[in-house]
């Protein structure tokens, strides 16, 4: 069955068609974030507009790009939270307009959880399809992203549990907001990574003093890096401070990840959203699951960390074999 996307929760307008909820056939994505820049943040009113003009194209562009018609999609699959209300209302529209008049199934799709689906997706290429194994099952799941930080028991009947979340800001919300007080630009995740490239995750003390369950805290060392900042004004010597910025984010990241797998007694973890494409990040993870007996860590390919249609698709293609869908009072939850 293809399956075709839809994702409007923030700046970003994305379709996708998948096929078997597994084989990624296109993937199209619109971002407004130029837009936004000069504010420092994402405006909800320019990102509503955007998805507005925005949305027929991408889809008819993800359609083209898999090289098949609207007639030949079997499902309908739409973010449904959370999001942005203004940015989720174009995307869920739109999917209810498709579905009524093509007579074919809808369901709506948690964001979070599908950012932990998009390690199941594979990619096709010159004509045939890269494989790799999905994760098993049951398994813990990391969503770190710009506006969440949440910790997830996923079991056998593939059923998300939440078990953990951060308790002010997310993670990467205090990369932007780090970024805001060291002058160095928005968003502030790529900027922070490639400056801590040359600093010392040595050169200063700075750690996440979170609560000691499986909840996340990332709202002291935002403070914490405002009073070592102190006058400084030049880029050049903020990259120590950065580099210990970063570190300190993921090694909170690992201890309560890994933490909950030792709990759970489970030896698999699937880790997404946007601040899951920082290489860093991914390389203190791999190297601890690596001094792991019989541990695997699952990532999504980078592209596909980012906000997107494709994992929408591919989890709406697991919950609708489930027997679940949706009906036309589908309305979105911020």
């Amino acid at each position: 069955m293809l399956s075709l996307g839809i994702e409007t929760s923030c700046d970003e307008t994305a379709a996708s068609v998948v096929q078997d909820g597994r084989i990624v056939l296109s993937s199209v994505i619109a971002s407004s974030l130029r837009l936004h820049k000069k504010y420092q943040g994402i405006i909800p009113e320019i990102a509503f507009r955007a998805h507005i003009e925005s949305i027929s194209l991408v889809t008819r562009r993800a359609l083209e790009a898999a090289g098949k018609k609207i007639k030949d999609v079997g499902l309908i699959c739409v973010t449904k939270g959370p999001g942005l209300i203004g940015s989720l209302l174009p995307g869920i529209s739109f999917a209810k307009g498709l579905s009524y008049s093509l007579k074919k199934p809808l369901i709506g799709v948690d964001h979070l959880q599908a950012h932990l689906y998009a390690s199941f997706l594979t990619k096709r290429a010159s004509g045939q399809c890269r494989r790799k194994e999905p994760p098993s099952l049951p398994f813990i799941g990391l969503v770190v992203s710009g506006g969440h930080t949440s910790l997830f028991l996923v079991d056998k009947n593939f059923t998300f549990r939440p078990i953990g979340a951060t308790v002010d800001d997310a993670a990467g919300e205090a990369f932007d907001k780090v970024a805001k007080i060291l002058n160095l630009g928005y968003p502030g995740g790529p900027i922070i990574e490639r400056v801590a490239r040359k600093g010392s995750p040595e050169g200063m003390r700075l750690s996440c003093s979170g609560p000691e369950d499986l909840n996340f805290s990332f709202s002291g060392i935002k403070t914490a890096v405002l009073y070592k900042t102190g006058d400084k004004r030049q880029k050049t010597g903020y990259r120590d401070i950065a580099a210990s910025f970063q570190k300190a984010v993921v090694e909170a990241l690992l201890k309560k990840s890994f933490m909950a797998c030792e709990r759970n007694k489970i030896n698999t973890l699937a880790v997404g959203g946007g601040v899951s494409a920082n290489r860093y990040l991914r390389e203190r993870f791999e190297y601890e699951a690596g001094s792991r007996q019989g541990f695997e860590v699952y990532f999504p390919p980078l592209d596909l960390s980012l906000d997107n249609g494709a994992m929408i698709a591919g989890l709406g293609y697991r919950l609708f074999k489930k027997g679940i869908a949706s009906d036309y009072y589908l309305s979105p939850a911020s």
